[in-house]
């Protein structure tokens, strides 16, 4: 099971983004996807999380100005990302939570990480 995220890139204060991330593989199903961002010399933070049934979860700094949006039949999940500022400024992961997959004979269950995918707002 492999994520490829895409859609970084730099935009201005204000401006618009939207990441794709799209998971690949022998999969059944997955229970969450969401993203992460790293900012420059701080931790690793929920941005956006998406349950299977569609409940969402925002951080606080991005609520009203991101969205989370999921394609099942596509194991694919999407961030708009709106009203950007220079704090926004990070790496961006996708993260796979309870992927349930084949692997050889068997059905197993893990959790994966998808690349790192640069997000630069300028000011």
């Amino acid at each position: 099971v492999q994520l490829q995220a895409s859609g970084g890139g730099l935009v201005q204060a204000g401006g618009s983004l939207r990441l794709s991330c799209a998971a690949s593989g022998s999969i059944f199903s997955i229970e969450r996807m969401g993203w992460y961002r790293q900012p420059p010399g701080k931790e690793r933070q929920l941005v956006a999380r998406i349950r299977s049934d569609g409940t969402t979860t925002y951080a606080d700094s991005v609520q009203g100005r991101f969205a989370i949006y999921r394609d099942n039949a596509k194991n694919t999940i999407y961030l708009e990302m709106n009203t950007l500022k220079p704090e926004d400024t990070a790496v961006y992961y996708c993260r796979a939570e309870r992927v349930r997959y084949t692997s050889g004979s068997f059905v197993a269950t893990g959790d994966r990480w998808g690349q790192g995918t640069q997000v630069t707002v300028s000011s």
